[in-house]
């Protein structure tokens, strides 16, 4: 069993619910993601989402873009996530690891080689942003064939037609954008967000959950009541930027904004 399907039927047996970080690796400079990877797990993280800095990251807002161009300019590349996952997984074996990013820097390494390289390392999903599932034929199977989840994103501009398309293709855990518009945008409406979930759990199994718009305690306590799984990112990629100049300070402020979130949820 891939340690994401491990890890939610887990969380089931508890009725708890998924607390999913996100941060771009490499930023502020390559050395220190891991250790914000282990705070994260300290803090509550069940699943660890780690953004692959590209300079064009185009489904993401000012947060998360210039957090790519700090970790690309400290010259963080694809292969270098490899090793960090390798480094991680040195004393965590359990928390599953999500590679999310865009395709091209993927192509520029090959599908084979990218899926046995992370197989090897210990990823346990992919998400692609700019690859729908249509277009995800070739890639696919590839990573399926190493044991790699395929994860897909559904916005609330998905049609119900479409969003069964990308329920058949998808593994993992379903990503569902809970605002139109980029990363970090407006606040979220739980009960808005409950009535698109309802006609996606008409048509997977698959865990749901919400990105975009959770900014703190009660926002991921709101989501958590009618979705699977909360994905925070661009709350925990603005602390790193306040404190890009004192990394040291950075993974106690990470521990303390996924903290509230994890009692809040919990509770």
């Amino acid at each position: 069993m891939n340690r994401i399907d491990q890890r939610f039927a887990e969380l089931k047996a508890q009725g708890r619910k998924a607390l999913i970080p996100y941060i771009t690796a490499g930023d502020p400079g390559p050395e220190h993601t891991v250790g914000f990877m282990h705070a994260l797990v300290e803090a509550g993280a069940d699943i660890i989402e780690l953004g692959v800095p590209f300079s064009d990251p185009m489904a993401d807002g000012p947060v998360i873009q210039k957090a790519c161009e700090r970790a690309l300019s400290k010259g963080t590349r694809l292969v270098d996530l490899f090793d960090m996952v390798r480094e991680f997984r040195r004393t965590d074996s359990t928390t599953p690891v999500v590679l999310m990013g865009y395709l091209n820097p993927i192509e520029r390494i090959g599908y084979q080689a990218f899926a046995d390289a992370a197989s090897d390392v210990g990823v346990d999903g992919v998400l692609t942003v700019d690859m729908p599932p249509e277009e995800a034929e070739e890639f696919g199977p590839v990573l399926k064939a190493r044991g790699l989840a395929s994860i897909f994103l559904v916005a609330p501009t998905t049609s119900n037609a479409r969003a069964a398309t990308i329920c058949a293709h998808g593994e993992g855990y379903l990503y569902y954008v809970s605002l139109k518009g980029v990363t970090g945008s407006a606040s979220l409406n739980a009960e808005d967000v409950a009535n698109h979930l309802a006609p996606l759990r008409e048509m997977t199994e698959l865990p749901l959950c919400v990105g975009f718009g959770i900014r703190d305690g009660a926002s991921a306590a709101a989501v958590a009541q009618v979705a699977d799984g909360v994905i925070v990112g661009s709350a925990l990629v603005n602390r790193i930027a306040d404190s890009a100049d004192d990394p040291a300070a950075i993974a106690p402020q990470l521990k303390a904004v996924l903290g509230e979130m994890r009692r809040a949820m919990d509770a």
